[in-house]
């Protein structure tokens, strides 16, 4: 798995003039309750310090309270300030209100620094190409480049468009846009992306889309989109959040009207604060899904994240998912009788089928090229639709195709014995079969791996879907140990066996290619498409896609999306649960005031956050 290490964002970047200001509130506040507590300045100019540093949290708190009907934090803060101004714990409160300001300061910092970091995980692209047109090369900004366009991309340089290699050659690195370590060689007519990186040689490349429409862009824009799709144990926390408000607020006045103490009274508040709720997912999920961009795996939310983690029933597609979507010949069979061996059969079959388009016909010129068998060309050729071809070879008359095919000839046709796994095709001439073919697909490399791993992960049971035969589909199910197949399905079937496997109850993931089994992958709990690199279709249409062909990348976003719920359940039960309710107890005993309670404040806030951006790099098995 490839690793590009993200450049940390500078500190003074992420420094705006809001920052400053902010900062510059703080320090005010600050400065004039330690100048009180020092009897420097009187109460009042205490009170239009602590008024001016509540301020935005004030406003914050009312926005969310008229517009969105929610009591957040930001109202909490100011109710504990405010109750321990006019408490008596006038400095206490003054001190509490800064500790909480720098506190939600550092987090909100903290939080744009990751975003910061995950826009230099994934990379960029230049800003500026160098364009070739009427013998000359010159600047031109990449916002202002032309479709047609022909731009050059030197060694050690990012390709800034979308486009296909009209001269030159070299290596390119694809990791930033599809995850993959390993560089492609490119050369006249190859496909780059915007964002990968020329290792060595120099390509000349005609631009092909707009600087908004390139892959590269398109990712950026789904991880910044992401954010909006929300995982469900967010949206439970926000109401968590939304509810626990008030049953606070209602121990609290229990324990006033029992106590007395405005002093316990502002410590409980500060440790019935729900803040840490608020970050104990979104941080996760943003870092998550960066990580999986950097991977080549696009999640287009925290629920598909969540979903994916959940899933225990994972179906596939057979044809191009499961194995390599290319049939070959697997076996050449010539008749005994015939005394043909298998050169000779193989050179009759490709000479009849050297003109034909169908996938089986170029299966078996392609096998006779690699065992470099000398191929004729034939004298006459027919295509005979849905039973195969006719041609004249070297003075033969040779039928290449089904048993239909022989029997409207007049040739016995033979039994395909103990062929399985793939289709049958016989070659005859001069009235006679001469043997058999035995063309099938074959499973794509590592796949075995890939579905034993994915059971170690949790997943209950593996499903083959496909429209091919049942006898071939099971004999790939078999050799990659799936538990289970439905073969010679429509697609709306597919739909059908997804929907009735998810009324058993179960959370199902399909793989597919995006495009032929869109309604499948609509249907899903989770779409994954494969080798949607390049593809618009694809990038659409599934929850995660797959920016290569790799099925690897599968086992890697389940590990990815466990660990990133594992990370959650970590926040919400260590960050939240037994901080929080050691400090109240604390509190009720009176072992700690106000002011010790707000600086611990502060370590579930950094807890969260290094637990949560450790996604970023923490090594994925």
């Amino acid at each position: 798995m490839t690793t590009i290490e993200a450049t940390s964002p500078k500190l003074a970047d992420l420094l705006t003039q809001e920052r400053w200001i902010e900062i510059g509130r703080i320090a005010l506040t600050g400065t004039f309750a330690l100048l009180y507590w020092r009897h420097a300045v009187p109460l009042p100019v205490l009170l239009v310090a602590v008024a001016v540093g509540l301020y935005p949290l004030v406003k914050k708190g009312a926005v969310d309270l008229l517009k969105e009907r929610k009591v957040g934090t930001e109202v909490f803060v100011t109710i504990a300030t405010v109750v321990a101004v006019f408490g008596g714990e006038t400095v206490a409160g003054a001190i509490l209100m800064v500790i909480i300001l720098i506190a939600e300061f550092i987090a909100d910092l903290n939080t744009d620094r990751a975003r910061a970091s995950i826009q230099a995980l994934i990379g960029s692209v230049p800003q500026v190409a160098i364009v070739r047109a009427d013998g000359t090369e010159r600047s031109v900004p990449v916002a202002d480049l032309k479709v047609g366009d022909v731009v050059l991309a030197r060694a050690g340089e990012k390709i800034p468009v979308d486009g296909t290699v009209v001269g030159g050659s070299g290596t390119v690195n694809e990791a930033p846009v599809t995850g993959e370590s390993v560089p492609k060689d490119k050369a006249v007519g190859a496909t780059v992306f915007a964002g990968t990186i020329v290792e060595s040689g120099a390509l000349d490349i005609q631009n092909d889309k707009r600087g908004t429409d390139t892959m590269f862009a398109r990712i950026i824009a789904l991880v910044e989109q992401a954010e909006e799709h929300q995982a469900k144990v967010a949206k439970l926390a926000d109401r968590v959040a939304a509810w626990l408000i008030p049953v606070v607020l209602v121990f609290l006045v229990v324990v006033f009207l029992v106590t007395h103490n405005i002093r316990t009274i502002v410590t409980l508040m500060i440790f019935t604060s729900p803040a840490e709720l608020g970050l104990a997912t979104p941080l996760v999920m943003i870092s998550a899904i960066a990580r999986g961009a950097q991977n080549g795996i696009l999640i287009k939310g925290g629920i598909y994240l969540e979903s994916l983690a959940k899933v225990d029933v994972l179906v596939f597609d057979k044809t191009g998912t499961l194995t390599v979507g290319k049939p070959q010949v697997v076996k050449v069979l010539p008749e005994v009788s015939t005394r043909l061996d298998e050169r000779g059969l193989l050179r009759l079959a490709a000479a009849a089928d050297r003109r034909s388009g169908h996938p089986l016909a170029k299966a078996v010129v392609e096998h006779a090229a690699k065992a470099g068998v000398d191929v004729p060309e034939p004298e006459t050729f027919e295509v005979l639709q849905g039973r195969g071809v006719k041609a004249t070879v070297e003075g033969r008359e040779v039928l290449v195709g089904n048993a239909a095919l022989l029997r409207e000839h007049g040739v016995a046709a033979l039994e395909p014995g103990d062929l399985e796994g793939g289709t049958v095709v016989f070659v005859a001439a001069g009235g006679q079969v001469l043997g058999r073919l035995l063309i099938a697909d074959q499973p794509r490399p590592g796949a075995k791996e890939v579905v034993a791993r994915l059971k170690a992960t949790g997943v209950k049971r593996v499903v083959m879907l496909t429209g091919d035969n049942a006898t071939a589909a099971q004999a790939i199910a078999t050799a990659l140990g799936v538990d289970e197949v439905q073969a010679e399905l429509l697609p709306e079937d597919k739909v059908k066996s997804i929907a009735a496997l998810q009324a058993q109850g179960h959370r199902v993931a399909m793989v597919g290619d995006g495009v032929n089994d869109a309604p499948a992958l609509a249907q899903a709990d989770v779409g994954i498409a494969m080798g949607a690199g390049g593809t618009q279709a694809a990038l659409e249409a599934a929850d995660v896609a797959l920016m290569t062909d790799d099925l690897s990348k599968i086992v890697f976003a389940r590990a990815l999306a466990r660990r990133a719920y594992r990370t959650i359940q970590e926040n919400l039960f260590v960050g939240v649960g037994v901080v929080h309710v050691a400090g109240i107890t604390a509190a009720l005993f009176g072992l700690i005031g106000p002011i010790e309670a707000a600086i611990i404040h502060l370590g579930p806030d950094i807890l969260v956050f290094l637990n949560s951006v450790k996604l970023l790099r923490v090594r994925i098995e």
